[in-house]
């Protein structure tokens, strides 16, 4: 089972806020105050890694960093407008900005859980003792089992798996020291380089780390990336690891293969909704220059720019002409089958298309 319904989806829990959304259908006047429930914001472009299936290397880690000043004053509008959580990871890597852990504290402050997707190598004694305690999940992007692979993959020095294994331990021992919530966790992005060692890391993560999870998830191919390296990774392939990865699982230590999603890969989402339905509503993303965008993979596209925090409240940006003009364009003209497969809100996407679709038949009979 996967505890997090990291697979899966968790709107279903949200329901005034998709009634607020069914309500108003294309009609911007009932739209434009629906403000997003997740957001996913980078801190910094630069990253530490180059990691061979990084899928915004077309963006150039660009050494450009947020104005935490800014930010924070974005922060507090954006609980109070009803934004429930925030994701730090992005075009960059999160940990680098020099003021995160003002960041997490602000973010906190103002309503908002925290989570970060980060590789970790920049993890410190002052970041697990100041912000770990106030983050509600930590996932790591660890790519192999060894550090000959991890350094192949990530295209840095093996010191740096070794560093970032000690940097989770040290996580995990201070969390256990002080009790804090903090869920702990890693992903591994399943190529053909590190097949070999997802056994080798799991076991390394539950029993060396002491990890809450270990994510196991198929690469998908973002339409602007340079690399097309893993674009056509067959993942049929694969999908008998689950049984013996599922028999590594504990009472204390999880491995999520994500199953389902790798099975929509293979069969290129054959059955999917016919229009998105999540942007511009339930999430929004923000680049380490201040842009906020409606989806993630469509960064630098302008039609899915809705404004800068550096120059206008979220307030103004969200309820703003570029987003209407956007969710006009989603709703007339987006053809999804440029998107990419597998998108972070694709599980949301048919959850809502079952809404609003009646594919089911006689649903008054609950």
């Amino acid at each position: 089972m996967d505890r997090y319904a990291i697979d899966s989806h968790k709107l279903i829990y949200h329901p005034t806020r998709v009634a607020a959304w069914l309500e108003a259908g294309g009609d911007w006047e009932r739209a434009r105050s629906v403000y997003p429930l997740y957001m996913e914001i980078s801190p910094v472009g630069a990253c530490n890694h180059r990691c061979t299936f990084c899928s915004v290397d077309y963006l150039g880690y660009e050494p450009k960093r947020i104005d935490a000043d800014i930010l924070v004053e974005r922060l507090a509008e954006m609980g109070q407008l009803g934004v429930k959580s925030i994701m730090y990871a992005g075009e960059g890597e999160p940990l680098l900005h020099t003021r995160i852990i003002d960041i997490v504290h602000a973010t906190k402050n103002a309503g908002i859980d925290v989570a970060f997707t980060s590789n970790a190598v920049a993890m410190n004694d002052r970041f697990i003792a100041e912000a770990l305690p106030l983050t509600s999940w930590f996932k790591v992007s660890l790519n192999a089992g060894t550090a000959g692979t991890y350094a192949k993959i990530h295209r840095t020095d093996e010191k740096d798996f070794h560093r970032v294994v000690g940097n989770l331990k040290q996580a995990v021992v201070e969390r256990s020291r002080t009790e804090f919530s903090c869920t702990l966790g890693a992903q591994i992005l399943l190529l053909p380089e590190n097949a070999g060692e997802i056994e080798m890391l799991a076991r390394l993560c539950r029993d060396e780390i002491g990890l809450d999870y270990l994510v196991v998830k198929p690469y998908s191919q973002h339409l602007s990336s340079h690399t097309q390296l893993y674009k056509n990774i067959d993942y049929s392939v694969y999908l008998g690891l689950k049984d013996e990865l599922d028999a590594l699982s504990s009472d204390h230590f999880q491995v999520i293969f994500r199953d389902n999603t790798m099975r929509k890969h293979v069969s290129g989402n054959a059955d999917r909704y016919s229009r998105c339905h999540a942007t511009p509503f339930f999430w929004a993303y923000v680049m380490s220059s201040g842009a906020v965008y409606g989806c993630s993979a469509y960064l630098l596209d302008q039609r899915f720019a809705y404004g800068n925090l550096h120059e206008k409240t979220f307030r103004a940006i969200w309820e703003g002409d570029r987003r209407r003009e956007n969710l006009k364009f989603i709703r007339e003209h987006l053809d999804i089958s440029d998107c990419r497969i597998n998108c972070r809100m694709d599980e949301v996407n048919r959850y809502l298309d079952g809404v609003v679709s009646n594919k089911i038949p006689h649903v008054n009979f609950i």
